[in-house]
């Protein structure tokens, strides 16, 4: 004889309590119930879910259970085991599309990592921004302005308004050196200074402004950061 979950107290039947208060503050063992539907044998869904957890003490031992392995669990039938693969199978194409976290792009480092392939290719100047949300993780890289060999012209309606529009809470600048040697010119700290004073009236944060170039025999390091250089101090 099957036993319902409707036949159980209301404190008791997982599914109103999933509309009282929400599937986060329902056990593992209740939501399965809910998949589970009915009870049998004397036990309810709930108990049942209890013992599947007894012999598969995880979601992924319990998802890698064969349909032979999860009927041995007394009250789950061939159905109530297809169902239950079902449902693993819907959260794992779930995952799938889940978009993967944009990187955190708090250090230098991270920012030459994320840019140094691509700009070791550029023949002239390119200038771009990497715009950051308020956890300073990726939203967008954008490409501002293309120079010559060695000029560069930014202008700062440009940086700005494209990070406006992608509301971004904060901005590194980067550019490379074709020449390979990443040292600022006096262009590129007037440029960085400006946009640091455009972004203090907007309030959208400067961070850090990253010349990329190449290693050598002498430079450990294909790249420089103004602020680690002192010019981003007040």
């Amino acid at each position: 004889m099957s036993l319902r979950i409707k036949d159980l107290p209301d404190a008791d039947r997982p599914r109103e309590r999933l509309v009282e208060l929400g599937p986060e503050a329902l056990r593992t063992a209740e939501l399965i119930a809910i998949v589970l539907r009915t009870g049998l044998k004397g036990r309810s869904a709930v108990q049942i879910s209890d013992l599947l957890l007894q012999r598969f003490p995880s979601l992924d031992c319990l998802a890698r259970a064969s349909l032979e392995e999860l009927q041995q669990v007394p009250g789950i039938g061939r159905d109530k085991a297809i169902a239950l693969k079902g449902v693993f199978a819907l959260a794992r194409r779930l995952a799938s599309e889940l978009p993967p976290e944009p990187p955190l792009l708090d250090r230098p480092e991270h920012i030459a990592d994320l840019l140094r392939t691509e700009n070791r290719h550029y023949s002239v100047e390119m200038f771009q921004t990497v715009l950051l949300n308020t956890r300073r993780r990726l939203i967008k890289i954008e490409k501002i302005s293309q120079g010559t060999l060695d000029t560069l012209l930014v202008h700062p309606r440009e940086v700005f308004r494209r990070a406006i529009l992608a509301n971004a809470a904060a901005i590194v600048l980067v550019h490379n050196h074709p020449s390979g040697d990443p040292t600022p010119s006096q262009s590129d700290i007037k440029v960085t200074r400006d946009l640091i004073r455009s972004g203090d009236i907007l309030k959208i944060e400067i961070l850090d402004h990253i010349i990329l170039g190449h290693r050598t025999c002498s430079r450990s390091r294909d790249y420089v950061s103004l602020r680690e250089l002192g010019y981003f101090s007040k």
